[in-house]
Order: C-alpha cells, then structure tokens, then sequence
C-alpha cells in the first residue's frame, strides 16, 4: 500500500467513530448534492470515497429499488461505522480503492464523490479513473457540505492559490481527465461541481 493509501486510512480510522456526530447537520447538504446530479430511476451510481455512507440514503432514494447505489472507501472502519448506521441497507458497501476500481469500463451513470479531492494521491489519474467506470455523458458530482473558505477557517489554514477546488484549478484538472465542468458553486455552506463525461 501507498504511503498516500496508509496515510488517508489512519487519518479516517482514527476519526470513523465519531465521524457523523462532529457532523449531525449535513444530511441536508447531502441530499441537494444528489438531486442536483439529476439520476433516475434504474441508474447504477457510485459513491466514491463514501465513508460512513451519508450519500447512500439520497442516492437510494434518487435511483429506486431497481437502481444500483454502490459506496466504495478505502478505510474499514468508515465502512463499519456505515454499517452500524443502517446505511447498508441502501448501497453495497465495497473496500476498494477508488485510484483503481474493480469496476467495468463505462458501467455506471454517475459518480458522487463528497470530500474526495483533497485525498486523491493523483488527482489527475485518479479522476481519470471515475471517468473510466461511467458512461459516455455520465455525471460527476464533487461535493463538500462546506465551502473551500469556510472549510480552511474550520482548520485554521488559508485558501491558496493552488487549491485542486477553485475553478481556475479545476475545470482544467476535469478536463485533462476525461470531464467537461457544467456547474460550480463554492458557498460557505456548500460546495458543488458537476461534470459530464467527454468521450
């Protein structure tokens, strides 16, 4: 494993417990994500770097019971805590990495990652990746209950210039990595990408 890989792990396993209690609020913010993401009934839909599933019960809801919600971390006890709150029920919980997933190619319609950029070893192939298991003009949702102001106040940083997020960064980055940016938004109470898959 990676030293990025062991890094991200004992970073979240440490915090996997009490992950959803420092953050009671966001089911809200969750849930608009998703429906921003337009999916319909019968779509198959990954949740990347799904931690304690708290998109799991939106994306479920969006797709129906015909649909595929699947929540893929790199971290067991993230997947754990998932668990014990019930929200297995709405997805297949699966230890994987999302740098290298063990899906087919163009076999999803969408991806929702929440949190996700910031830890990817390899932004650019890491994006690639995602862009490798949806199908041609399938969504990708970059999510964070939080704007990127917002969020450097919580842990007492600044934003910079190279911030992966702003959007001088990262419609670049998408683009480079098989996604068209088609919307961004970064409030002090959410920040939202959205991108379609270029062929």
């Amino acid at each position: 494993m990676s030293d990025d890989h062991t890094h991200v792990q004992e970073f979240f396993t440490a915090r996997a417990a009490a992950w959803d209690s420092r953050f009671p609020d966001d089911g809200p913010a969750f849930a608009a994500a998703v429906a921003e993401l337009g999916l319909r009934e019968g779509d198959r839909v990954l949740d990347a770097g799904c931690g304690t599933g708290r998109a799991l019960p939106p994306l479920r809801a969006a797709v129906g019971p015909s649909g595929l919600v699947l929540g893929a971390d790199l971290t067991p006890a993230m997947l754990e805590a998932a668990v014990r709150a019930g929200r297995g029920a709405d997805g297949q919980l699966l230890l994987a990495d999302v740098t290298a997933l063990p899906l087919r190619p163009e076999s999803l319609d969408a991806v929702f990652a929440a949190g996700l950029v910031a830890h990817l070893p390899d932004p650019a192939e890491n994006l690639r990746e995602l862009a490798r298991v949806v199908r041609r003009d399938g969504m990708l949702a970059l999510f964070h209950p939080i704007g990127r102001a917002a969020l450097a106040a919580r842990q007492g940083r600044q934003i910079t210039p190279g911030d992966l997020r702003a959007e001088p960064n990262l419609r670049p980055l998408l683009a480079g990595s098989g996604w068209r940016m088609t919307s961004y938004v970064d409030e002090d109470d959410r920040f939202l990408a959205l991108a379609v898959r270029d062929s």
